[in-house]
């Protein structure tokens, strides 16, 4: 066990509003994706690729939930007490919980098959884009082992011939990704 950095005190939420408007955004464009399969969903070959795509985006979130236990929130600045996490899921990216989202939306887009699913799942890959960028300022700001943590674990799309850091189970590590559901969550 390493200890790739702490934190001394509470971190300011230094987010403002933003940090909540988008989690807003992204509750509403998950919803908007979830009426499409409901409205529109299909089966056959598709259907069934877009399933596969949903159960392995539950896997993967369910996977690095676990390992943020109480820590866990939607919202992008890390909890109070959180600790960085970056074995088991966070081994392989920094925002598992996002890369699970954007499986589980292509998984519903596929499912749809519409014009509608297809617009959401761009915004939800933009949005997270956006909502990563600033989780990952406060991560910094907060846990002084997140930047050397960052130059090692790619963002969203794992890297399967290099994985710095232990993949096989959960995290007991203390260090920063982030708690908003992605690192420390």
């Amino acid at each position: 066990m390493t200890d790739r950095g702490s934190h001394d005190a509470a971190a300011p939420d230094r987010s403002g509003p933003l940090g909540w408007v988008l989690v807003g955004a992204q509750f509403v464009i998950l919803g908007a994706l979830g009426l499409q399969v409901l409205r529109r969903g299909r089966g056959g070959a598709v259907g069934v690729l877009g399933v596969t795509l949903g159960l392995a985006a539950v896997v993967l979130i369910g996977w690095a939930t676990n390992a943020l236990g109480r820590f866990l929130r939607a919202h992008p600045a890390p909890a109070d007490e959180a600790v960085l996490r970056t074995e088991g899921a966070y081994g392989l990216v920094r925002h598992p919980i996002y890369l699970g989202l954007l499986l589980g939306a292509a998984g519903a887009a596929l499912i749809a098959r519409t014009r509608t699913a297809a617009a959401a799942l761009g915004a939800l890959a933009a949005l997270l884009h956006v909502k990563s960028r600033l989780e990952e300022r406060l991560l910094t700001e907060r846990f002084p082992g997140y930047p050397e943590y960052a130059r090692e674990v790619p963002r969203l799309l794992p890297r399967f011939d290099r994985c710095p850091y232990p993949v096989g189970g959960t995290s007991s590590r203390t260090t920063t990704p982030s708690s908003s559901g992605d690192g420390a969550g």
